[in-house]
């Protein structure tokens, strides 16, 4: 009887080390699938953050070359205002913005020295107004 007893316990000890040496191997997949997930789940995250860093760059991008589109387009039809002082005197001296001509102004501007005719002159080409 004390020999049976001791059977079993082997054949119990037995199956419990099988038990134990499965355990052992399912928890080292368990871990294995962890880190594959883990490592699958950092990699989407980062071309997600990836993408939505080309997508501002590619809307940076676009509205810096509108910028520039807008830019460049103010400088070839020039500036279209004038401050009012400089509209009043013209019209005083019978000079319309419509119809602005070279030798219109430098009659307009005869009374003026200089200086003021320079400055008459400057503000009309920088408003784009003289050709």
């Amino acid at each position: 009887m004390e020999q049976e007893m001791k059977d079993e316990l082997s054949i119990t000890v037995d199956r419990l080390a099988a038990a134990a040496t499965l355990l052992e191997q399912a928890a080292e997949r368990l871990a294995q699938d962890a880190e594959t997930r883990i490592g699958r789940i950092v990699a989407t995250v980062e071309s997600q953050r990836e993408a939505e860093l080309e997508a501002k760059l590619a809307a940076a991008e676009a509205k810096i070359a509108d910028l520039q589109a807008r830019a460049s387009a103010t400088e070839t039809t020039g500036r279209k205002t004038m401050p009012a002082s400089m509209t009043t005197l013209l019209a005083k001296q019978g000079v319309t913005l419509d119809s602005i001509e070279a030798g219109a102004v430098d009659a307009a501007l005869a009374s003026l020295s200089i200086e003021q005719r320079i400055a008459v002159k400057s503000l009309l080409l920088r408003a784009g107004l003289l050709g």
